[in-house]
């Protein structure tokens, strides 16, 4: 589902690039409907640029815009969105990507203008990311919606206090991955292999076991693997020994959330 109406990006660090590139990918925003307001220049704007997107136009440009997309850094928002406050228009909904940063605290910032928060992974920029969704607005949601669907597998969150658990899990979660895959390379070069051919492997076994995983239950995927009484079954009962496994993971989310709430 395109967005037909003029989008603004307040922000175009990491977050805020994935995003524009996957807009501009997924051609779910059209570049002469994007507004970026960046302090710096970046890649990605200037390819916008390119395509017909305006790049820190004067700030009355920002009253035709239907959504304003903030991209910024929790800790910059208030002093970023304040000067712009007076230049939104009556119909423009907030649509903010900042981890912690809740729906009451943006309101009291802000004003009365529909919040919807959406917490993406920077994998949209590939067309492939995920995406958390809440508001209270059911037409502000569907606008999250409509904005993320096309690049990322998107879920609907019944309580916005649920974010931060979203965060932890999908908006960190690949860098858990990738932290678990250059323990198994170390691991296996500890075994014996040389590190280059350790990191090959762990790095293709982690990418094979996304593309065949589908959705069929976890559980399922690894009894096809873990045959009673083989090696992988031997792996794994090391891995979950005395629960440390679900001890380390579940003590990672939780540092996790807590972060997210401290940065709001």
């Amino acid at each position: 589902m395109a967005v037909n109406e003029t989008v603004v990006l307040i922000g175009c660090g990491r977050l805020g690039s994935s995003i524009l590139e996957g807009w501009l990918l997924t051609e779910t925003v059209a570049a002469e409907n994007l507004i970026i307001l960046s302090p710096s220049e970046k890649p990605v704007a200037e390819a916008a640029r390119a395509k017909g997107a305006r790049i820190n136009p004067r700030l009355e440009a920002l009253t035709e815009a239907q959504v304003i997309v903030l991209a910024v850094k929790p800790a910059k928002w208030r002093e970023v969105v304040t000067p712009l406050l007076p230049f939104l228009g009556d119909r423009a909904v907030i649509l903010s990507v900042m981890a912690g940063v809740t729906a009451p605290t943006l309101a009291e910032g802000i004003g009365g203008w529909p919040i919807v928060r959406v917490m993406p992974t920077t994998g949209v920029s590939r067309g492939r990311g995920v995406a958390s969704v809440w508001s209270a607005d059911a037409d502000a949601r569907a606008l999250g919606r409509a904005l993320f669907e096309p690049m990322a597998e998107t879920v609907d969150l019944n309580e916005e206090a649920l974010m931060d658990a979203a965060t932890a899990v999908a908006g960190s979660g690949a860098a858990y991955f990738y932290a678990f895959t250059e323990a198994l390379a170390r691991a296996g070069e500890a075994a014996g292999l040389d590190a280059a051919t350790a990191d090959v492997l762990a790095r293709a076994t982690l990418r094979s076991a996304a593309d065949a995983m589908g959705d069929d239950p976890l559980e399922v995927l690894i009894d096809r693997i873990a045959s009673p009484g083989g090696s992988t079954r031997a792996g794994l009962d090391a891995l979950s020994r005395d629960g440390r496994l679900t001890a380390m993971t579940h003590d990672t989310v939780a540092a996790a959330v807590r972060r997210n709430r401290e940065m709001g």
